[in-house]
């Protein structure tokens, strides 16, 4: 196949070494030039999910897609792989549910060429350039048979590509000399220059780097980007970039324990660039802060497999201490389901069917079922106060009691549950807190008086 529409592939020489930023970089550099640019990525795997109107793609595609002033589409991500533990993957083929792909049969994935090839050119026929991005490193030579993440899609498709390097992690000089030492000839002939990404200081010092990897490899270097300290705003999409620092003299201490299978956890990224909030992700072994104001359960993958986890861990105890204490506990998808009395999964739609009860700090139960939501929305709060855009990607329905003091609405459609004392809340929203009204009036709501905050992420 040869592509009609120019295109570029940015290949890295491992997961989470800046590919995802700079294509979107590119795309709105284009964009700003006048031309109609589209991102395109043939496989991800990634729990950090975006709703679009076909169906669900990678959350990097999605920002992509903002950065070139279009809206999101299924065929920008047409093969995305969710994790459901170390044994297998939920398969979103083109936007939609379509298996399951354990690890043993993983080569499978070469089977969705066809359709990868598809979307791409339907993509192609609507756009002046399409930016490509590639999925872990190219360098995996025990995946290559089946390739259709890197260089196996960039042959079929006639793509050129370009290597980045991450130099913050260190080893570059290696990462790009030794991926190009384990390719074969014609997929080494497909990468025509490379990068190096987030360098800091003097760039004049790494001079005699640049000619040291040109010279092993044979490739000419476009440069060096700086290192890019607002990319922190921006949504995470890789496991790899869930983090969090103290931050002295906060008014609120938010806690958000780390689980197996957690989703979407870009919804805390406003919270965690709120000035007076001290956000902290708690991994597995440490016990959650006892002086915390508000607990968070986050998105799930795997429901029953993360409540097991949290018992583990023996979170549960800790939750149930800080509702005790008064404090204030929230769940978001998955997270909503764990708060209530009891959560099934009579299909095993999310591993071996059965049930489990759940925290019962809200009086709802919940049930999953085949039919998967997947869209956007926009929503108010309960007292119509503040507005927002948001999405929802889940499988099951949850009725209860406390529906009836849904914290959100959705047109006429109350969402979510609330305790009779508001102190416990949870909800199918995802980037809710998006929105500066709902996110100002929710951490007011938690601290007991107002907040000053400088932060404006509707429009970051």
């Amino acid at each position: 196949m040869s592509c009609a529409t120019p295109a570029i592939m940015i290949l890295g020489t491992g997961s989470n070494v800046g590919k995802s930023l700079l294509v979107a970089g590119l795309c709105r550099l284009f964009a700003n030039r006048g031309l109609r640019v589209r991102p395109f990525k043939p496989q991800n795997m990634s729990n950090n999910a975006a709703a679009t109107a076909g169906g669900e793609i990678g959350r990097a595609q999605a920002l992509q897609a903002r950065a070139a002033r279009v809206d999101p589409h299924p065929d920008m991500n047409p093969v995305l792989l969710k994790p459901e533990g170390e044994q297998g993957s939920q398969i979103i083929l083109q936007g939609r549910v379509a298996g399951r792909l354990t690890s043993r049969d993983f080569a499978r994935r070469g089977d969705f060429l066809p359709r990868v090839l598809e979307s791409f050119e339907r993509l192609g026929r609507e756009a002046d350039l399409v930016i490509v991005e590639g999925a872990g490193s190219p360098a995996e030579t025990n995946l290559r048979a089946r390739d259709i993440a890197n260089l196996g899609f960039a042959r079929a498709a006639d793509v050129p590509a370009v290597l980045i390097g991450d130099i913050d992690r260190g080893g570059v000089i290696a990462s790009l000399v030794g991926t190009h030492a384990v390719l074969d000839p014609a997929d080494r002939a497909m990468i025509r220059a490379f990068a190096i990404n987030r360098f800091r200081g003097d760039v004049g010092l790494f001079g005699p780097g640049l000619a040291t990897i040109a010279a092993a490899t044979g490739w000419p270097s476009l440069g060096v980007v700086p290192w890019f300290a607002s990319a922190s705003r921006l949504p995470a999409e890789d496991g790899l970039d869930i983090r969090s620092g103290r931050r002295p003299g906060a008014r609120l201490r938010i806690a958000v324990p780390v689980l197996p299978g957690i989703a979407n956890f870009d919804d805390l990224d406003p919270l965690k660039l709120e000035e007076n909030v001290d956000l902290e992700m708690i991994g597995p072994g440490r016990p959650l802060p006892g002086d915390a104001d508000l607990v968070i359960l986050p998105g799930s993958k795997t429901t029953l497999r993360d409540l097991a986890a949290l018992r583990h861990e023996g979170w549960d105890i800790d939750i149930l201490a800080h509702r005790r204490r008064g404090g204030h506990v929230l769940g978001l998808c998955g997270g909503y389901q764990m708060l209530g009395r009891v959560v099934r999964d009579p299909l095993g739609l999310e591993g071996p069917a059965g049930e489990a009860p759940g925290l019962g700090l809200l009086d709802v139960e919940t049930s999953l079922d085949a039919d998967k939501t997947v869209r956007e929305v926009d929503f108010s709060d309960s007292a119509g106060a503040a507005r927002g855009r948001a999405y929802e990607i889940h499988l099951g329905r949850t009725a209860g009691g406390d529906t009836a003091r849904a914290p959100f609405h959705v047109g006429d459609r109350a969402e979510g549950a609330a305790s009779p004392d508001g102190r416990v809340v949870g909800s199918y929203l995802h980037g809710a807190f998006a929105s500066d009204a709902v996110r100002s009036r929710w951490l007011a709501r938690i601290a007991g008086v107002d907040l000053p905050s400088t932060l404006r992420y509707d429009d970051a």
